[in-house]
């Protein structure tokens, strides 16, 4: 029998000894994600928020991921509570029956979601810049010898959940380009060099005054520096293609994360780190339109115009983001 979202919400409170199952009330599902069932509820006067993993993920393509994710989202969390407090969630606790946590429900009119500032081309508050900074932190922090991995050793998951279905996946459908992204795929499932979120995008970064606030890690794992940078930086790149009106400043956007990243990057070469960023981004940008997971605001012309910008990005690389950065731009004129 498959519980309601009401019943799931209920049995953690009681599971976790927040209160009792009547004590929950005001259930209301959330949407945006694909991989858990999320929702808000009231507990005694406050407002929580519940995060439940799934299987089956919510896409058209067949791809699942063990359960047990959940334990390494709560933990990454954790972590960055301890490493940046002004920019984490208070957390309430997590079941390991239910495959689920409770945490603060982020909210306040001093809150708003870094995704939606973006698409409405909101006036640029530094969000770019203090999303690298922050970055960069964890992973200094998490570079270090006393850091505890027990709850990151997640290789496989990361690969059903990030390696398969954006890179592998997408190789399948690129024959001619299978080698490049079958080595950056090789790549990412060996490194363990820093923990990794995994899912570092506006749409899971909420900003409360200036701090970021990230969430949903349930791709966290050991793993390559440069995976993070690539990933929220691609979905910069690729609302540069759909809202041309702030294509410029969603592109400096770019190079201002990377200036406030690169002075955490005490634990390798930023050249190197840099050097792979600069192969990864255009093969995740391919991935948005032909992986399991394409982006949901591209406009057919976008798509095929991202498509043959990411192919020659990954057939012939750049180095350096800055030269990146002068492809993508003369690729707009």
């Amino acid at each position: 029998m498959t519980l309601t979202i009401d019943d799931r919400c209920k049995n953690l409170v009681q599971d976790l000894q927040l209160g009792q199952p009547e004590d929950v009330t005001n259930v209301v599902p959330l949407t945006g994600g694909v991989a858990s069932d999320i929702a808000r509820f009231d507990l005694n006067g406050q407002t929580l928020c519940a995060k439940f993993a799934l299987e089956k993920l919510k896409v058209v393509e067949d791809w699942t991921a063990p359960l047990h994710r959940n334990a390494a989202e709560y933990a990454w969390l954790q972590f960055a509570a301890e490493t940046y407090p002004q920019g984490a969630v208070k957390l309430f606790g997590r079941s390991q029956t239910q495959h689920g946590f409770a945490m603060e429900f982020v909210d306040g009119p001093d809150v708003y979601l870094w995704k939606a500032a973006l698409l409405a081309s909101a006036p640029d508050k530094g969000e770019a810049a203090q999303v690298g900074r922050f970055l960069g932190m964890l992973q200094a922090a998490s570079a270090r010898p006393d850091f505890d991995r027990g709850a990151f050793n997640n290789r496989d998951d990361f690969r059903a959940l990030r390696i398969e279905p954006y890179l592998t996946f997408t190789a399948g459908r690129h024959p001619d380009l299978e080698a490049p992204l079958n080595d950056l795929a090789e790549m990412l499932y060996q490194a363990d060099q820093v923990l990794v979120h995994g899912d570092v995008s506006p749409k899971n970064i909420m900003f409360r005054a200036s701090d970021p606030i990230f969430l949903d890690a349930e791709c966290a794992t050991m793993g390559d520096a440069s995976f993070d940078p690539a990933f929220c930086l691609n979905h910069l790149v690729l609302k540069a293609f759909h809202l041309p009106d702030s294509r410029e400043t969603l592109l400096t956007n770019i190079e201002s994360f990377w200036g406030a990243y690169v002075p955490s990057l005490d634990f390798g070469n930023p050249s190197e780190i840099e050097r792979r960023i600069t192969r990864l981004l255009p093969a995740l940008m391919l991935a948005r339109i032909d992986g399991k997971s394409p982006v949901e605001y591209l406009s057919d012309d976008n798509r095929c115009h991202v498509r043959a910008v990411a192919v020659g990005l990954i057939e012939s690389p750049e180095d350096r983001i800055s030269q990146l950065l002068t492809r993508l731009r003369d690729s707009f004129l």
